[in-house]
C-alpha cells in the first residue's frame, strides 16, 4: 500500500519538537476518520498544550477550550451536535491537573464522547514540570532529585479511577513506543468512536505517550524508556467496553 498523507490532516507543518508523539497521534485519529467517518459532521476540543494548535492540522472543524476545560467544552458540542462525532485531544496537565474535576463528571454523568489523553508525565509546554502522571523518581525541573511519593505524593492513574463511574463505556490505556502498540492505539480509537456513535456513554482512551525535549533524551532513547520504565507504573490494555461485556 502505497504511503500517502490521510484526507483529513491539512498540509500544515506541525509545530511540534522533533520525535514527539503527538504527530503519531495525530495520523491515527485521522487515520480512523478517513477510513470510518469521513461523511460525518466532526468536532474536535483542543487544549492548552504542546496540542494547542492542533485545530491547525485537521480539516474539520475545532472548538479551542480554556486551560483544563476541553471536557466540558465537548459536552456542550456533543448535546448541541448529538450526530456528529466529537472528541476531546488533551494533555496530562490539562485533563489531570486543571481538568480533572471536568473530566470525572463528564465521565459519571455519560457524556457521549471521546477523551485523547496524551500521557507524556510532564507539563512539556511549560518547560517540563512535574506533572500527576509524573512516575515515582522521575527527574523534572520541579523535581529535580526525583518525584518521592513521600513529599510529592504518587502518580494519577487517571483511567482506573473512571472505570468504576456507570456512566463510562469504554476505557483504554495504549502507547506509541513500538510498531505493535500503534496499531494497538489505533484500534483502541476506532473502537472509542464507535461505542461514542453507538451513543454507549463517554469513551476515553490514555495513550502514553514520550516528550525527547524534557526528557533530555533522542527519540529512540525516550521510546525505549516508556517500555522500560514508564510501563512498570502504567499498564496497557482494554479497561472497560460495555457493549462486549468487558
Amino acid at each position: 500500500m502505497k504511503y500517502k498523507r490521510p484526507e483529513c490532516l491539512t498540509g500544515e507543518s506541525m509545530h511540534y519538537c522533533p520525535g514527539c508523539g503527538h504527530g503519531i497521534i495525530h495520523r491515527l485519529i485521522a487515520e480512523v476518520i478517513d477510513e470510518s467517518y469521513k461523511d460525518h459532521k466532526i468536532v474536535g476540543v483542543a487544549p492548552v498544550g504542546c496540542a494547542v494548535f492542533i485545530y491547525d492540522y485537521f480539516n474539520f472543524d475545532f472548538v479551542a477550550a480554556a486551560h483544563g476545560r476541553a471536557t466540558a467544552a465537548a459536552t456542550g458540542v456533543k448535546r448541541c451536535i448529538p450526530d456528529a462525532l466529537v472528541f476531546s485531544y488533551q494533555g496530562d496537565g490539562d485533563i489531570a491537573a486543571i481538568g480533572t474535576s471536568e473530566v470525572v463528571h463528564a465521565a459519571a454523568r455519560g457524556e457521549n464522547f471521546t477523551a485523547i489523553f496524551v500521557n507524556n508525565g510532564v507539563y512539556a509546554m511549560t518547560g517540563g514540570q512535574m506533572a500527576p502522571t509524573t512516575i515515582p523518581g522521575q527527574v523534572t525541573v520541579s523535581s529535580p532529585y526525583g518525584r518521592d511519593p513521600k513529599v510529592q505524593g504518587y502518580h494519577i492513574k487517571l483511567c482506573e479511577m473512571l472505570i468504576p463511574l456507570d456512566g463510562v463505556a469504554f476505557v483504554a490505556r495504549t502507547s506509541i513506543h513500538n510498531l505493535k502498540n500503534i496499531e494497538f492505539t489505533k484500534k483502541a480509537i476506532k473502537r472509542a468512536f464507535e461505542v461514542q456513535m453507538n451513543k454507549e456513554g463517554f469513551s476515553i482512551i490514555e495513550v502514553l505517550s514520550n516528550c525527547p525535549t524534557n526528557w533530555g533524551m533522542t527519540p529512540a532513547e525516550s521510546m525505549k524508556r516508556i517500555e522500560n520504565e514508564v510501563l512498570k507504573y502504567y499498564n496497557l490494555g482494554i479497561f472497560k467496553d460495555k457493549g462486549r461485556g468487558i
